[in-house]
């Protein structure tokens, strides 16, 4: 039925020409994919724009498709922009992204959650910028692994890189223990050095959004800037408030807010895509880590499944505990 939708969205005239190239694409790169058992409950990156080309054929007007760039090895970076046409100009833009590291497909699932919820309620006066998959060579090599059955870590993107260290704010690995523990405090060859990092930065510069959120797996925290330093940022207050509006919202085991550098007195994260968007552009920027582990502590067999140790075998209560975080950072006022 999605594809019978799509056809009929071009045949009557998308909104743009962008609607046009994702619709054409999407319908392209959807296929009946295989599903191994230890994925089950997540979606391949196929029925993730499938279900996006759905929503914007149902609700032509509502999403903006945006191809932003292209991955180190060639595949396009999608984010769609929503916003209710009836609303006038935004007075908040929110960002949210996920996909980051190859194997985090819970983050990809809570983008896509929270992207389906909004476009059913857009919220109003708030324009929002979602990318489900930053990384979408990483993705494709996990989806890869899956199929053949192999137990393989993945987490860089095509190039190898981790785009979680490419980022140009905070990568001097200054602390006495990046001696002890260079790998804690490792970053990309140069600041952003990797196409992917290179359109978020672009993206970021042209619209200039209020708040972000990089979804991640896995670890239960909503973490702010600053990354790379033990520093308090200038706005800490602001950033620690926030965070605690979207632990409120959360329920039952919510995640802490906290600095990110400030999770372990040894551990810094150089390079940071959030002291990136907070030191670049004064965004109020969170890195959130869905789930606190994939694995079930009275279940140790199922460690040795490497996806697995990041995303749940029932991902249902993690969407929604991430979601709601999101609504709150979208919706929560401006601090006084």
């Amino acid at each position: 039925m999605w594809w019978l939708l799509a056809r009929l969205a071009l045949a009557v005239g998308p909104s743009s020409e962008q609607d046009a190239a994702f619709l054409a694409w999407s319908e392209g790169a959807v296929k009946d994919e295989p599903r191994p058992e230890v994925s089950a409950g997540y979606h391949f990156s196929g029925d993730v724009f499938r279900t996006i080309a759905e929503a914007i054929a149902a609700r032509p007007g509502l999403i903006e498709p945006e191809l932003i760039g292209r991955s180190a090895q060639g595949r396009p970076i999608w984010a769609f922009h929503v916003q209710d046409p009836a609303d006038g100009p935004p007075t908040r833009s929110v960002l949210v992204f996920g996909g980051i590291h190859a194997m985090e497909w819970i983050a990809t699932e809570t983008a896509l959650t929270f992207f389906t919820e909004i476009v059913a309620a857009p919220p109003a006066g708030v324009r929002v910028t979602v990318i489900p998959l930053l990384n979408p060579d990483g993705r494709a090599r996990v989806q890869k692994d899956l199929e053949a059955g192999r137990n393989a870590w993945r987490r860089a993107n095509g190039a190898g890189v981790d785009l979680n260290r490419d980022f140009a704010w905070n990568r001097d690995p200054t602390p006495v223990w990046s001696d002890v523990l260079p790998a804690y405090h490792a970053t990309s060859p140069a600041p952003l050095s990797q196409p992917e990092s290179q359109a978020l930065d672009a993206l970021v510069a042209r619209e200039r959004y209020d708040r972000a959120a990089s979804l991640h797996a896995f670890g239960g925290f909503l973490y702010y800037p600053w990354a790379g330093s033990w520093a308090r940022p200038d706005d800490w207050a602001e950033l620690h408030t926030l965070g605690r509006v979207m632990e409120a919202a959360q329920g039952r085991h919510a995640y802490r807010p906290r600095q990110l550098a400030r999770w372990g007195f040894f551990f810094r994260a150089h390079g940071a895509e959030i002291d990136h968007l907070y030191g670049a552009y004064g965004v109020d920027a969170f890195l959130i880590e869905l789930t606190r582990t994939g694995t079930p502590v009275f279940q140790p067999s199922q460690y040795k499944q490497l996806f697995r140790r990041y995303n749940p075998a029932d991902p249902a209560p993690h969407l929604t505990r991430g979601a709601r975080a999101l609504h709150a950072l979208v919706a929560a006022p401006e601090p006084p």
